[in-house]
């Protein structure tokens, strides 16, 4: 018997023993740190002399550990390994491939701290953010593991007297996935296991900014019995190794999560039929958002404040659904301003996050500070510099928390992914107004409204074009099984990451009749 699911409790680190017991798992990963790490195919390590040099993004001098670099005659061994295993590893017991998630999940949660520890250093993330990480690739272990239960029921479908009709799903193949560095653990493993528990063998390809928790959790699932060739773990280029195994004929489907400009392409190129492709590549993508607070005149300012705050800050705005907009009612306008700049100015401090005191760590690498900066500077441009503005990449990647006021909607801050902690203020009108103004980007990810109007509450429910709304909170903190998570129009193909129908994306539907 399977406990019924439920989320992974977040770590209290105003205990005095879950403080020093992350202070000792930050001791024993840095005890750890400089390693070299092979890819693994087929079960088998494998060195190379080409390696991704890992780095903490808080202290560009501590190396995390070098990572064997895949090439385009690696990723073929790879995908011919993953082609042969498919077929006997499709066939598996639906039980059999849930429990590995099961047992990965116990592993996980013994060890949690230690995985907690090294998404501090890998990613940069503070330690509540870190733990809310760990806690949500345990999360999709376990969720997974009982819809795959539930998918193997089958389907009841209606059969004539003559007839025996059944309706059930089977695997596709060979999946690629691609996994972001800014959820390092969780969407990497959600993605990962979710291809896997459905019976599809997968080629791995985790970001280069943060390849080697993926070889941790590689670790996790032989301990937990995964068999060889199963999941195959090949770090290497976008543009060599990524762009090689999306094209490839055999290559069943295509799991991304990252930018728009990289989503679009993938989506782009796995359209096309290559020579000896038998099949139309399916991908599942989830892109980025321009994730807007909407804030009524009849609502509660503080908590507007606190939401827009954490929303905006919360790992350094490097999240998908991070606030980087907010719409406010001309009437609260000016003072939800000043709460939100005087929050930013006496709460949101930065620094290393291997200290528990910082709310806001590093941003991820270089380029993500040159992007940054440069937005800033438009932002200066653009509106009203009311905290922030400033950087130092000295020893780390810092951005102090921004926050712009009186921006124009169409402004290009407003408009366009920062990935920062960067967020703009425009106000309306009219409730009517605001919506409009928040559904006038691109994107459709999240949004949050903040209003004790019931009708505009209605209202936002029907026309707040996003995938996932939330009212009287912040737009980030999407739980598994609890808020499936997935945008429209430029945010992907809402595919709903912890939702009850995320599995059937790598699966296909088969129906069998047999006469009476």
């Amino acid at each position: 018997m399977v406990v019924p699911y439920k989320h992974e409790p977040f770590t209290d680190f105003t205990v005095e023993e879950n403080r020093k017991a992350l202070e000792s798992a930050l001791k024993q990963v840095e005890a750890d740190l400089g390693k070299d790490y092979p890819l693994i195919i087929g079960g088998e390590r494998i060195m190379t002399d080409d390696k991704i040099e890992v780095v903490n993004p808080a202290n560009k001098k501590e190396v995390i550990g070098r990572v064997s670099k895949a090439n385009q005659d690696l990723a073929e061994k790879a995908h011919q390994i993953a082609d042969e295993t498919f077929e006997s590893w499709r066939k598996t017991k639906a039980q059999f491939r849930a429990d590995i998630l099961f047992r990965s999940a116990a592993i996980v949660r013994r060890r949690k701290h230690e995985f907690t520890a090294h998404l501090v250093k890998e990613g940069g993330k503070p330690w509540k953010e870190a733990d809310a990480d760990t806690a949500e690739a345990i999360d999709f272990l376990e969720y997974y593991g009982r819809q795959m239960l539930e998918i193997d029921k089958g389907v009841e479908i209606n059969s004539r007297p003559i007839e025996n009709n059944r309706f059930h799903y089977i695997p596709l193949g060979v999946g690629v996935v691609i996994s972001p560095w800014n959820f390092l653990f969780a969407i990497m493993c959600g993605t990962t296991v979710a291809a896997m528990v459905t019976g599809n063998t997968v080629l791995l390809k985790p970001a280069s900014s943060t390849p080697i928790i993926a070889y941790k959790m590689m670790e996790v699932l032989e301990e937990a019995g995964l068999p060889n060739g199963v999941i195959n773990y090949i770090p290497g280029s976008g543009k060599e190794v990524g762009d090689y195994l999306v094209d490839h004929p055999r290559t069943r489907f295509v799991s991304f999560t990252g930018s728009r400009a990289v989503g679009t392409r993938i989506f782009e190129r796995a359209a096309k039929v290559q020579d000896g492709q038998q099949w139309l590549k399916r991908t599942i993508i989830e892109m980025g958002g321009k994730d807007t607070i909407v804030v009524d005149n009849d609502s509660d300012l503080e908590l507007a404040a606190d939401a827009i705050t954490y929303s905006a800050f919360g790992f350094s705005g490097q999240k998908c659904s991070a606030c980087s907009r907010v719409v406010a009612h001309a009437d609260v306008y000016d003072e939800l301003l000043d709460r939100v700049v005087q929050k930013t100015r006496e709460q949101v401090n930065y620094g290393d996050p291997k200290d528990n005191s910082n709310y806001m760590g590093p941003v991820i690498d270089q380029g993500a500070y040159d992007k940054i900066m440069d937005y800033i500077d438009i932002g200066k441009q653009e509106g009203k510099l009311m905290a922030g503005g400033k950087g130092d990449d000295s020893k780390g990647w810092f951005v102090a928390p921004t926050v712009f006021a009186d921006l124009q909607p169409d402004a290009r801050i407003m408009q366009e992914e920062i990935f920062g902690p960067v967020v703009g203020f425009t106000k309306a009108k009219s409730f009517d107004e605001a919506i409009e103004i928040a559904n006038n980007t691109e994107y459709g990810l999240t949004g949050a409204v903040i209003s004790n109007n019931r009708g505009h509450i209605e209202k936002a429910r029907e026309d707040f074009h996003v995938g996932n709304l939330y009212f009287n909170r912040g737009c980030t903190a999407a739980i598994v099984g609890y808020h499936p998570f997935g945008g429209f129009n430029m945010s992907g193909t809402d595919s709903k990451a912890g939702g009850p129908d995320y599995l059937i994306h790598h699966m296909q539907g088969k129906t069998t009749s047999e006469m009476l």
